[in-house]
């Protein structure tokens, strides 16, 4: 019979404990990434694609009575008093209108301006904006004409002391509906 060997316990090998120190970091990196999941959900997806589809037309509906009113707009941001200054050429001259600036991944970062009429100078618009904003933004121009709504929708780069053209650019997707 062989002699019996003594032979040291599982824990003070090597190998048990990078096995234990996998699983754990394994176990740890998965409770943060359900933590980060839980705290910060995704709020970009739509579920009702059906409403949202025929939503379109009537925000198409919106921008041709901008486009058929002739409206362009020019849009400055003062980066020192934070002052929203527009001016709007076109058919429609409304008592105020609502500027938004939309951030395409991040709803918190949304601006919302109403913007006065100016009395001395017909076409200008003043508001006041309380912090900064800059980068790409969707703006977005809301205004009535008659009890009938329009709107102006354009991706831009924004930025304190940069103008903004709004109406230079062709309506996209409006091509199926003039026919």
């Amino acid at each position: 019979m062989p002699a019996a060997t003594a032979t040291s316990p599982w824990y003070k090998h090597l190998w048990p404990w990078i096995i234990i120190g996998i699983l754990a970091c394994s176990v740890t990196l998965t409770l943060s990434m359900v933590t980060i999941a839980v705290n910060n959900p995704d709020n970009l997806v739509n579920d009702n694609y059906y409403e949202a589809g025929k939503g379109i037309n009537r925000s198409l509906d919106r921008e041709l009575l901008a486009q058929t009113l002739l409206l362009r707009a020019t849009v400055h941001l003062d980066g020192m008093t934070g002052e929203v200054d527009l001016h709007l050429a076109g058919n429609s001259q409304p008592q105020t209108l609502e500027l938004n600036l939309i951030s395409p991944t991040q709803p918190e970062k949304d601006r919302k301006i109403i913007l006065t009429r100016s009395e001395a100078e017909p076409g200008r618009y003043i508001g006041q904006l309380n912090d900064k904003v800059e980068g790409r933004r969707f703006v977005e121009l809301l205004g009535s004409q008659d009890e009938h709504v329009w709107r102006m929708f354009e991706e831009e780069q924004v930025g304190h002391d940069k103008d903004l053209l709004l109406g230079d650019e062709p309506l996209q997707g409006a091509e199926d509906l003039k026919q």
